[in-house]
């Protein structure tokens, strides 16, 4: 069972994401509380698989609670939950260790979904987070593409069809269908990836993929 905890300060949201976890089989809601130092302290006191955090709590907020949560309890992945989707929410809860960033309007299966490829240890965001961080990105008006191909030169043919697809938003799941290999396989291919071009998660190597045009090699 993947165990979860649940920390928003809205009763209402609180109680519709444990129905919508209810219908998964493999999900098991461990813990509900309504700020950031709760969620902590429960993380330290039980083993907590994943944390999903509203970014805006009285007290310790989402954004504090995920910085402690990370060096705390190290094995607890963290998604955030919003409804702002800011680039500097984002940018921040990533550097602090977040797995996950969803919009607070995701779909119930979406919400699944990420809550399972997150106790996998995956990263995962929303398709419209990562959409606007990397069109910010675009818009800072300096040319990458050579400093980026020159970056993705290193990789093998494998590595570069593996990151190709982490830029089209897919998931190591989705990835192993697409290139008919193991699930692991992918994850072996991305680990190596994020190393040769010293990224830190998927998201800065979706936007090197980008910057690269390797969406645009995609048959």
């Amino acid at each position: 069972m993947i165990r979860v905890l649940i920390a928003d300060d809205e009763n209402l949201m609180r109680a519709g994401i444990r129905l919508i976890l209810a219908n998964a089989p493999d999900v098991e809601v461990v813990a509900e509380v309504g700020d950031g130092g709760a969620a902590v302290q429960a993380c330290r006191e039980q083993v907590v698989d994943v944390a999903l955090l509203d970014i805006q709590m009285p007290g310790r907020d989402g954004l504090g609670a995920v910085e402690d949560i990370a060096r705390e309890s190290p094995h607890t992945n963290v998604v955030m939950l919003t409804a702002f989707g800011e680039d500097g929410h984002v940018a921040r809860a990533l550097r602090a260790g977040a797995k996950g960033f969803l919009l607070k309007d995701t779909g119930p299966s979406e919400l699944i979904r990420a809550v399972r490829l997150a106790a996998e240890g995956e990263s995962i965001l929303a398709p419209q987070i990562t959409r606007r961080l990397i069109e910010r990105h675009l818009r800072s008006g300096t040319d990458r593409t050579s400093a980026a191909r020159r970056k993705t030169d290193q990789l093998s043919d494998a590595e570069r069809d593996v990151l190709r697809l982490v830029g089209s938003g897919l998931s190591n799941a989705e990835i192993a269908r697409e290139l008919y290999i193991s699930a692991g396989t992918v994850k072996a291919h991305l680990s190596r990836v994020l190393t040769k071009l010293d990224c830190a998660n998927r998201v800065q190597a979706a936007i090197l993929a980008h910057d690269a045009g390797l969406l645009a090699d995609r048959p």
